[in-house]
């Protein structure tokens, strides 16, 4: 990780960085010369977003990196990005924000979908309380030439960006260490430490703009646990839950580690619990015709139910 950082500042400032006479003379004449094989600013923010993924999938390996600190999968990045074009494709200005940053691969993701589709300005925001995820996750989007403004604070801290019209966000799983923020929170479990992901999912519906979405990786079993009462009693008063899609379960290792895209809008501007909630399971991505025919009918219900309701 530490040496992608250092990497990436040299491309980004067009020299190697010698502190303390390291690297040695020799090694800067290398580096110096394989960068100069890598024009990376002629290189479209897709393709270096990859090589990007690829050092980092290297480094999780090598580093053993915790599961929370792992990227989002290609899959279900452009899925979850796909859902939002179509929901956002029409805007003249969109404040974005990933509550839950990490390395950014979500975030630039969806972002170059979006770019190719809104007509104004983006404003994209990252959140992350790990500096060096936040550093990988900045020189990914300086790499990719897309701005992106990054914080780094707790995210369950009042949070220092502006309400945001979409959140997409990768949830980690896990208990939240902080019980005197989480008693803030409606969420928050009677006794012991709160599930970081209710918590999350509450801030979140409180950054969006009225009407605004937010399109979430949470575990499939989300509303299923003894520890989801919190959250049933929160959800009905504060957010419509407008879909609950599982992913494949051939993309995990057991049925208990199943992901799910969760899909929740903020009341106001119009918008309207929706009359049937989307529900269902991703065929199988190697069945290609089930897929873009499971697809299509999340397009179909997204523009009759979701569009019409924001417009």
């Amino acid at each position: 990780m530490d040496a992608f950082i250092e990497t990436g500042d040299n491309l980004l400032n067009g020299e190697v960085q010698v502190e303390d006479g390291r690297p040695d003379a020799a090694t800067v004449k290398q580096l110096t010369a394989l960068y100069q094989q890598a024009p990376w600013q002629s290189y479209d923010a897709e393709t270096v977003r990859r090589a990007v993924q690829l050092a980092m999938l290297k480094a999780i390996r090598v580093d053993e990196i915790q599961a929370n600190h792992q990227l989002t999968p290609d899959t279900i990045a452009y899925i979850m990005g796909y859902l939002v074009t179509r929901l956002e494709h029409n805007k003249q200005h969109l404040t974005l924000l990933d509550l839950t940053v990490g390395t950014g691969n979500l975030l630039t993701a969806v972002l170059s979908q979006l770019n190719a589709v809104v007509a104004g300005t983006i404003e994209a925001y990252g959140v992350d309380n790990d500096d060096t995820m936040l550093a990988i996750a900045q020189l990914s989007s300086e790499l990719q030439q897309l701005p992106v403004n990054y914080v780094h604070q707790d995210a369950l801290d009042p949070l220092l960006v502006p309400a945001s019209d979409l959140v997409v966000a990768d949830l980690p799983i896990g208990y939240y260490p902080v019980d005197a923020n989480a008693a803030g929170y409606q969420t928050h479990a009677t006794e012991g430490h709160s599930f970081v992901h209710h918590l999350l999912l509450e801030q979140a519906v409180r950054q969006l703009t009225p009407g605004g979405i937010g399109v979430f990786l949470v575990p499939s079993q989300l509303f299923q646990t003894e520890e989801a009462k919190g959250l049933l009693k929160w959800l009905p008063n504060n957010a419509y839950l407008q879909g609950l899609l599982n992913l494949p379960g051939e993309l995990f290792a057991n049925a208990n580690a199943q992901k799910a895209i969760l899909i929740l809008q903020k009341p106001g501007a119009g918008a309207k619990q929706v009359k049937q909630v989307m529900l269902g399971e991703f065929p199988s991505f190697k069945d290609q015709s089930a897929f873009q025919k499971f697809v299509a009918e999340i397009v179909q219900w997204e523009e009759q139910n979701l569009m019409t309701k924001r417009a």
